[in-house]
């Protein structure tokens, strides 16, 4: 292992202008995080990451000053780390590039390396240290990881090496680049700040902006004005444009390789009369154009286009349901709203779990109303489950985790047709946001709610499904535990002693339009299933979704 030097005990990793954002929005208990986390090397991790990437974003200047952000891409191994203070890089800037004449010693330079696919990114701000014909030697002087949120998640692949066509080059957008930013849901922003004297916190930075398509408004042909969410609370751009409002602008064509630069200068609107446009925004930052720069098929790498998103969510409320059930609830850490979706949807999400080399994926039923603005997941703590354990065992309120859009083919989407949800264990958990969803209607449709568990204690939702029912005549439930102790009492707690079978569904419902929504273990749905069919209840009349014990 190579040796990790520590920078000296309290030296703090921001200067003066990010401290001040910091103080102003209240989160300069950050700093004792930052000391932690923001290193004067590049740990061992990072040099790995970064060695392994098929490009770079690098933020620098111009001979005039001026800040631009540039792709550096390159065969596998274009980036070598020698040692954990410096990257080698044997890329340039291709002809007609705002910074194809920056790289020299000397020259203040940030790099991003980010990984699209699995959402992973870097910083680290540094030096020019060599200058070579073909490559450069960077020193570092700041090295920190960045959490994945707002990252368009893209497939890669190479069209072999780039063919970069003359640049275009302008002081305002034309049409079809302003439609071009119009569609974007990336971009990357260089800022910079260097005071007086020597300091590490001084220098380049190269940033990464996402939303969804559209968040960078098109203001005119020389103005741009995008919505800044809340981060890490490190503010590094904000910091920098604090004290030199200059910043560099970078748009890919994914599709086609080709770059766009701007630089100008950007204002920031800390408290904006309207944010109804931009939902969970904290301030807008406006960009006036000074330069732009187009490079078509600048690079020989193709993205994938369309591109899946990450939601980081804030853990606000855990409570139990029964013995071995939990429910979580979360809200948006950004404070905007939520994705909609169907009842009987599940959220997909990502947990950071220690000592794993990747982060764990589950998916989860959503067990909230679809008009709530908040998600609720339901998890039952398998005995061997290593993300249930870790849920139920260590994610406390104010946790963040990450989420992608709900998803799922297991959905109410039948406005009036009669339904009969039926389940089997915690295979209630899509039941109940489908009960929550009916319950909101206050139509007179037919619902019959059945649903078998072993006793009292393995009962979640007991309580909050009899208040769901009661006072609605058009809604019934059926419950059946298979081994009831002594404490469960038989017409409060359950309606009969048994398990749920075809049979019972059929004494308990006779409307032939009805809708069946089955969720619980794979037997129990199969069973189910076919008993219905034999009934002579048609195949499309039957929705199922199985759960099993991955944990």
């Amino acid at each position: 292992m190579t040796e990790q030097k520590k920078k000296p005990s309290g030296a703090s990793p921001f200067h003066h202008g990010e401290r001040a954002v910091q103080k102003r929005l209240g989160v300069r208990d950050i700093e004792d995080w930052a000391q932690k986390v923001v290193r004067d090397f590049l740990p061992d991790q990072h040099r790995d990451f970064h060695t392994a990437l098929p490009f770079l974003v690098a933020a620098a200047r111009d001979e005039e000053g001026r800040p631009w952000a540039t792709l550096l891409e390159g065969p596998d191994g274009f980036v070598t780390s020698p040692d954990l203070r410096h990257l080698v890089i044997e890329a340039k800037p291709s002809n007609g590039d705002a910074l194809e004449h920056a790289f020299v010693a000397g020259a203040d330079v940030g790099i991003l390396g980010i990984e699209l696919a699995t959402r992973r990114r870097n910083r680290v701000n540094g030096r020019v240290s060599e200058d070579r014909t073909n490559s450069i030697t960077f020193a570092v002087e700041q090295s920190f990881g960045n959490c994945p949120q707002y990252i368009r998640e893209r497939e890669w692949h190479r069209v072999g090496v780039a063919q970069p066509k003359a640049a275009k080059l302008g002081s305002s957008l034309t049409v079809s680049q302003r439609e071009w930013i119009g569609s974007a849901d990336t971009f990357f922003i260089a800022t910079g700040y260097r005071g007086d004297g020597e300091s590490p916190t001084f220098g380049m930075d190269a940033s990464h902006r996402g939303g969804d398509r559209g968040f960078v408004q098109v203001v005119n042909e020389n103005q741009l004005q995008f919505p800044d969410y809340a981060g890490n609370n490190h503010y590094n751009t904000i910091g920098n444009l604090v004290l030199d409002p200059r910043a560099g602008y970078l748009f890919i064509d994914f599709e086609n390789s080709s770059l766009l630069q701007l630089t100008g200068t950007a204002s920031i609107d800390w408290e904006p009369d309207d944010l109804t446009a931009f939902p969970g925004a904290r301030r807008l930052i406006t960009l006036d154009i000074e330069e732009v720069v187009e490079l078509p098929s600048a690079v020989g790498l193709r993205w994938q286009v369309d591109a899946d998103s990450v939601r980081s969510l804030r853990l606000i409320a855990k409570t139990s349901e029964s013995e071995d059930v939990t429910s979580f609830v979360f809200e948006a850490r950004d404070g905007g709203p939520l994705p909609a979706f169907e009842p009987g949807q599940h959220l997909p999400i990502e947990l950071d779990i220690p000592g794993a080399n990747e982060p764990a994926r589950r998916t989860y039923s959503l067990s909230s109303a679809p008009k709530d603005d908040r998600y609720r997941i339901t998890v039952k703590r398998e005995p061997k489950g290593l993300v249930s354990r870790y849920i139920h065992d260590h994610v406390e309120p104010g946790s963040i985790i990450e989420s992608r859009h709900p998803s799922g083919d297991f959905m109410m989407t039948c406005n009036i047709c009669p339904l009969v949800l039926i389940s089997a264990g915690v295979g209630i958990t899509p039941m109940v946001s489908i009960l929550r969803a009916v319950a909101a209607e206050n139509s007179n449709r037919p619902v019959w709610f059945v649903h078998g568990a072993r006793d009292g204690r393995h009962h979640p939702f007991a309580g909050e499904v009899r208040d769901l029912v009661a006072d609605r005549p058009n809604i019934k439930s059926h419950v059946l535990y298979s081994r009831p102790q002594i404490e469960d009492t038989i017409g409060t707690h359950y309606d009969a002693k048994g398990r749920v079978t075809g049979k019972l569904i059929a004494e308990l419902v006779s409307n032939v339009d009805a809708h069946y929504f089955l969720c619980g273990p794979t037997s129990f749905i199969a069973q189910i299933r076919t008993d219905l069919e034999e009934q002579g209840i048609p195949v499309e009349q039957i929705h199922y979704e199985t759960f099993g014990s991955i944990g």
